[in-house]
């Protein structure tokens, strides 16, 4: 199989030649991305609200919580292979439109029933797109993996912000559905980049075809994609298991706040709009990690003190949400914010730590598959943790444990060597 990379001293021509054509790619990756976590944090803000309207607790707030990781990792799983079978392409439209569906029968719900089928099917698309995007950025943007990642993973972050920002102030100007369903917009217009490329690519006259034609030679384009047969490698690679604990362990993190935050700030005397707040900032904090941690990667042999300090990050924030909550809330969220910028570094060393678009999407399969296996049940042992001990002492404990998990697995990720080297 070719490189799709191009010859070096023909970098500049050949990217110049394709813009063009890897210009609607670039729009449909971006405008994907957006899509990614809006599902999650739409929804977390208004989960004491749907409980009074339908009478859920604590533990399905918990199942809610869980939900994201849980389909992410089932659908790391099968994303490859579905890949594999109809192409990176169509596979991005397919997780576009599931994410479209799924958002708008969540806001037609009538029950608990119909708000976790909606999620579901809205959150069976955003894991397909996890996996999707970063074989995406490889097959068409290997020359620039760095600028692309940055881009689209602070796009990625902004639809973490802006749902969580907006969730309360929209139920509260009309209501709940509205609230939920508003997003579902932006799914919808993200479908079509991908619909017109496959529209171009059927009538044989594209920009994609030359793509296509000038990153491989004619018939590899299929092995290009995550192949099975890589799946029983991986498992043996110390590269593949230290991003995925690295990974897992950044999402448990991450979704255990995102689910119990807002509660931990209601009990400690703030309001439910300080609560939403709160989420904002947390994720706008990534945004800051989205911008340089790309750059940084590519130019980093071995970024293991990036992950040594997102470990300091989240102990300070623990021990002041634990300690004294409402005292300094905006800088125990801030640091907090601060951790999970290990997230784009694992997004951006699945380019970095591979050398074809298979490899990448193998490794960005088992990497989120596994990670998100291990991270889905966080949400949920962290709120019986506190509903077994009446206070966060316990679940602030459980993600200490975690995060020296997080380390471990940093570790191993940081180190320079390929995963095609090490199975």
């Amino acid at each position: 199989m070719n490189n799709p990379t191009p010859p070096q001293g023909t970098s500049s021509s050949l990217s110049g030649s394709l813009w063009s054509g890897r210009g609607l790619v670039l729009v449909g990756i971006v405008l994907s991305a957006f899509n990614l976590r809006t599902a999650v944090t739409s929804l977390t803000p208004l989960l004491d609200e749907l409980g009074r309207t339908f009478g859920f607790g604590a533990t399905m707030t918990g199942v809610f919580g869980m939900m994201p990781t849980a389909a992410f990792a089932l659908f790391g799983a099968l994303t490859p292979g579905i890949a594999h079978r109809i192409g990176l392409e169509r596979t991005a439209l397919l997780s576009m439109l599931l994410a479209t569906a799924g958002l708008l029968l969540r806001s037609a719900a009538g029950g608990t029933t119909g708000l976790l089928v909606g999620s579901a099917i809205a959150l069976a698309g955003m894991g397909i797109g996890n996996i999707v995007l970063p074989p995406l950025v490889k097959r068409y943007f290997a020359d620039r993996v760095g600028t692309v990642s940055t881009l689209y993973i602070t796009v990625l972050q902004l639809g973490t912000i802006l749902p969580a920002l907006f969730a309360v102030p929209l139920a509260a100007a009309a209501n709940w559905q509205v609230s939920l369903g508003s997003w579902a917009l932006f799914a919808i217009v993200a479908t079509l980049p991908w619909a017109t490329l496959l529209v171009i690519e059927r009538r044989h006259a594209s920009p994609l075809a030359q793509v296509h034609d000038s990153a491989v030679t004619p018939g590899d384009e299929a092995p290009e994609l995550a192949e099975p047969a890589a799946g029983g490698r991986i498992w043996r690679s110390p590269v593949a298991w230290g991003m995925a604990l690295m990974f897992g362990m950044t999402s448990l993190i991450t979704y255990s706040m995102f689910t119990w935050l807002p509660k931990l700030l209601v009990e400690a005397g703030g309001s439910p709009a300080l609560g939403g707040a709160m989420v904002a900032l947390f994720s706008t904090l990534g945004l800051i990690s989205a911008l340089t941690m790309p750059a940084l990667a590519v130019r980093m042999r071995n970024p293991f003190l990036i992950v040594l300090g997102c470990f300091v990050f989240y102990a300070l924030a623990f021990a002041g949400l634990l300690l004294a909550p409402m005292k300094w809330p905006v800088l125990w969220v801030a640091l907090l914010g601060m951790g999970p910028s290990t997230f784009p570094l694992a997004l951006t060393l699945i380019n970095l730590r591979t050398r074809t678009p298979g490899g990448s999407a193998a490794l960005s399969g088992f990497m989120q598959g596994v990670g998100y296996s291990l991270s889905c049940l966080g949400p949920l042992l962290f709120g019986l943790l506190h509903e077994y001990s009446h206070g966060w002492g316990l679940p602030f404990a459980f993600l200490g444990l975690c995060a020296l998990v997080l380390l471990f697995g940093g570790y191993l990720a940081s180190k320079p060597r390929m995963l095609e080297d090490s199975w």
